[in-house]
């Protein structure tokens, strides 16, 4: 029988101010407690770093906020309304058009180019095939892989797919944007290049970004920094204001809105029309790996 972790704590309301409101969050792994009690708020256009050693339950917690995986017992409100009370297909929903997700694996759809991986989320969400294309060619300039786009994954080093895989999420600029380790795959300097994209990012379209790491180099650029051991959450601390990275003053690519219909007139591209996207293989993966790719695509 599970072990339970009871709490105190009155009902309360989560806070107008906090876009993403967890409570008293409990969750087990075969029977082994990953989450005690955690209990975490993050504001709009906050950069909210998620810190500890490996097992801490820094995953889990990214992946029970961002609807992966359902908590075992605990509360969690995306702008005020409940997300642990969604069934399967409304929190596929909610990761599909409010949530972007980055692992320290790129997960890209081997049959896309680059270009056609970064514009799929875009596209599903019923952007026009140009806004959608050239959203992807500014997002890919942006993060030095501009030359890749007409690459498949196989072509790429892991530096470009992990490259393309940031450039996916921040396309359909998502309301809150999930990062687990997103910068392990990446060289020190290709890092810091990536961590400033999402700075700015987060701060030109207030996107509220939650990091996972283990790494201190990334984690100074967060606002506040949760650390977390043995599966509590400390008392989240203000990050030191010194050691924070300052966001690039160049304006980001503008994303295509979720909400765009696809009219029909938005095929007169010149360019010739590629493929219809594939879905996604996703056969060998677990159910947990799908469900995070499923999240940008």
């Amino acid at each position: 029988m599970q072990r339970r972790f009871p709490v105190s704590v009155a009902p309360a309301a989560p806070p107008d101010n906090d876009v993403l409101w967890a409570r008293a969050l409990v969750k087990f792994h075969q029977g082994t407690p990953a989450l005690r009690s955690v209990s975490l708020g993050v504001r709009e256009g906050e950069v909210l770093a998620v810190t500890g050693p490996r097992g801490a339950g820094k995953t889990t917690l990214l992946d029970c906020l961002s609807g992966i995986l359902t908590a075992d017992e605990g509360e969690i409100w995306f702008n005020s309304s409940p997300v642990h009370t969604l069934n399967r297909a409304g929190r596929e929903r909610l990761r599909r058009e409010r949530f972007g997700y980055v692992g320290p694996e790129p997960h890209l759809v081997p049959e896309l180019t680059a270009r056609e991986n970064v514009a799929l989320p875009l596209l599903l969400a019923g952007a026009p095939r140009r806004d959608a294309y050239t959203a992807a060619a500014e997002w890919l300039e942006r993060l030095d892989v501009a030359a890749c786009a007409k690459l498949r994954p196989a072509e790429l080093v892991q530096d470009q797919r992990q490259r393309v895989a940031v450039a996916r999420a921040l396309a359909p600029r998502p309301a809150v944007l999930f990062a687990d380790e997103p910068t392990a795959p990446l060289h020190r300097e290709s890092q810091d290049q990536v961590m400033r994209i999402l700075l700015a990012a987060s701060r030109s379209h207030k996107i509220t970004l939650i990091l996972a790491t283990h790494d201190s180099n990334v984690a100074r650029y967060a606002d506040r920094i949760a650390a977390m051991a043995d599966g509590r959450l400390a008392a989240p601390v203000t990050a030191r204001q010194e050691a924070a990275a300052p966001a690039e003053s160049e304006p980001l690519p503008v994303a295509v809105p979720a909400a765009t219909a696809l009219g029909p007139g938005s095929g007169g591209d010149s360019e010739p029309q590629p493929d219809p996207p594939l879905e996604p293989q996703l056969d060998s993966q677990s159910e947990e790996d799908a469900a995070r790719c499923s999240t940008s695509v």
